[in-house]
């Protein structure tokens, strides 16, 4: 988070500055900046705050052409991923293509619709995307208690039309796991107790067991801040991590769990705990597993490159850095009010630690 350079006198220079160690990982170092710069890492004005990694050439083309109003090449790659039954992958184009955007009446994903009926199932999950994102939109991203009440009821309101959507994607392509994964944002919003959360949970399972994007969705939810707890919490992200394949991802569901609830509060002398370190080692080796193209490995780069730094172990956190640069929109950049900002502050100090020229 960013704090003013203004030139204040005792008391508030201290504060000022003790706060923005604490949130940024310490003070600019020019000679940090300049040698990131000199590893051809890029500077904190070109950090795209919209993604965690870059689309293809694919995704690209299509987003441009959706923007345009074509919609034909959006149809195309999500119908592949279905017909490869790449759920990771067309998980991650219902989220590109079902911004909130998208949901507004008059569009190309109207037009879509359109063109292809209401049971097309490519147009169906992008649609129940879109409605739960636009939901997630109009509620904004205050506090509940600086959340008025019209935003509350246009926030409940939509997430009841993306029950209706979701129930339509799930209907029009029974395989697809995608529409479930949209219910767990809607469920969340609108508070569905645990019973409900497991009934949704057991229809992702059984058709996508290890889904790194459910999981995630899903341990929020069981998070404290949300419906669950610290321990609910804990026990999903490790059985999840226990039990599934190598190169799934899901490894890193522990070290997403802790620092929910802990990272807030947390000493350096906290990161450098064994079974902290151990959670790290297990995290890396997990991707190191994954399939190269995989959708999520961008984001467990990003909460790599983030704990490595905090562990004192440079080199390995530039090498996620490196992979990642010019991209910020992951955990736990994207909580920060400046995630480009955040995340050079963490890069630089890993830079300026790294034994590397």
């Amino acid at each position: 988070m960013e704090i003013t350079r203004a030139v204040v006198l005792g008391l508030a220079i201290a504060c000022a500055v003790a706060y923005y160690r604490r949130l940024t990982g310490g003070l600019p170092s020019w000679g940090a900046s300049r040698k990131a710069r000199a590893l051809g890492l890029l500077p904190e004005s070109r950090q795209n705050t919209s993604w965690a990694a870059a689309p293809g050439p694919e995704l690209e083309q299509a987003r441009a052409a959706a923007a345009d109003g074509r919609w034909e090449p959006a149809a195309r790659l999500l119908a592949a991923a279905r017909e490869q039954r790449d759920w990771a992958r067309r998980a991650y184009y219902a989220d590109a293509f079902g911004s909130h955007q998208a949901a507004h009446p008059g569009g190309w994903l109207d037009a879509w619709e359109a063109a292809a009926g209401p049971d097309d199932p490519d147009v169906a999950v992008v649609r129940a995307c879109a409605t739960v994102s636009l939901a997630w939109h109009l509620r904004g991203g205050g506090w509940a208690k600086d959340t008025s009440r019209e935003q509350f009821a246009s926030f409940h309101g939509t997430l009841d039309r993306a029950r209706r959507e979701t129930a339509r994607a799930a209907r029009a392509n029974p395989d697809d796991p995608t529409p479930y994964l949209c219910e767990i944002w809607t469920g969340l919003g609108l508070g569905c107790s645990h019973e409900d959360m497991r009934r949704i949970w057991k229809e992702v399972t059984a058709r996508a067991p290890h889904h790194f994007g459910a999981h995630g969705a899903a341990l929020q939810y069981w998070c404290a801040k949300w419906r669950g707890s610290e321990a609910l919490a804990v026990s999903f992200a490790r059985e999840a991590a226990a039990t599934a394949p190598p190169g799934s991802l899901l490894a890193a569901l522990p070290l997403i769990a802790w620092y929910e609830h802990h990272d807030s509060g947390a000493e350096a002398a906290d990161f450098r705990a064994p079974h902290l370190l151990a959670l790290v080692d297990a995290a890396l080796e997990d991707l190191a597993a994954a399939p190269p193209d995989h959708p999520d490995t961008a984001r467990v780069r990003h909460l790599l490159a983030y704990f490595l730094t905090r562990q004192g172990r440079h080199d390995a956190a530039l090498e996620q850095f490196r992979l990642v640069d010019g991209y910020v929109d992951a955990l736990p950049w994207r909580y920060w009010s400046d995630p480009a900002a955040a995340y050079c502050r963490w890069r630089d100090r890993a830079v300026r630690g790294s034994g590397r020229h």
